[in-house]
Parts: C-alpha cells; structure tokens; sequence
C-alpha cells in the first residue's frame, strides 16, 4: 500500500532556498536565474498539486517569493543547501521519485541558465544528487 503525505507550504518554501542555494553557490544570483526559476515553476511546479496559502495562491509561487527574499537578503548559499536537507530529513515522504526527479530537472535548469555550468554549481548539484539518492521513501 502506498501512502502520500499533502504537501505543505513549509515544503514549497524550502524549495525556494534550495534552488536559490544552486543560483548563489558562486556567490552571484543572476536575474536569468531567476527568470528560468519563475519558468519552471509555471511550467512544472503549479501542476504537482492544488495547495493554496491563505491568500488563494497557488503554494508552488512560495518557491519564487523564498528565493527572492533570500536573494535581496544575501543569505549565504550553504545554509540554505543545509537547511533544505534537514527538511528531506524530517520529512522524507514528501521525497517520491517524481518530486526527487522534478527538483534535479529545476536545479539543473536554475544551474546552466547564466553561462551554462560552472563548478561551485556542478559541486552544489552533485551534492544535491547525494542528498536525495539518500531520502528513503516507505
């Protein structure tokens, strides 16, 4: 039997400060970056379920609003890698193959948008790679 846990608004925002750790990880966030963020989540996020915040708004558009605010807070890249992998932790059913799938796609797309890959990304998405090869899922 398998069992699917709804996902939350807490699950989004960690979304956000994981794909904003990939943009910053050579300590520069491009505006490109965060076009082709914006772009997956219209294209791919909204459709993974229908949780709404408190104000009608699809929870997917929380990976957006995260990202920017870390952005224009200039928090350091490896705390929020770090903290998007507590979250795996403590919530590893959130973690199905097709999320797991969908994040690498988003984080690889986030990646090579300014100038294709550079190695403190490719360092952060093989980290990444590790990370969610370790989410075990009942």
């Amino acid at each position: 039997m398998k069992t699917k846990k709804k996902l939350t608004l807490e699950f989004y925002q960690n979304l956000g400060k994981l794909f904003y750790a990939i943009a910053a990880a050579d300590k520069k966030v491009h505006a490109v970056e965060f076009d082709k963020l914006k772009e997956c989540v219209k294209q791919q996020w909204l459709n993974v379920d229908i949780l709404e915040d408190d104000y009608h708004t699809d929870a997917a558009y929380h990976i957006e609003i995260v990202f920017d605010w870390l952005n224009n807070s200039a928090y350091e890249a490896d705390i929020c890698f770090q903290d998007f992998v507590d979250y795996t932790k403590e919530h590893p059913l959130f973690f199905t193959k097709n999320i797991k799938k969908l994040i690498m796609k988003t984080a690889n797309a986030v990646a090579a948008s300014f100038s294709g890959f550079n190695k403190s990304e490719l360092m952060m998405l093989a980290k990444l790679d590790l990370e969610l090869k370790t989410v075990n899922v009942y």
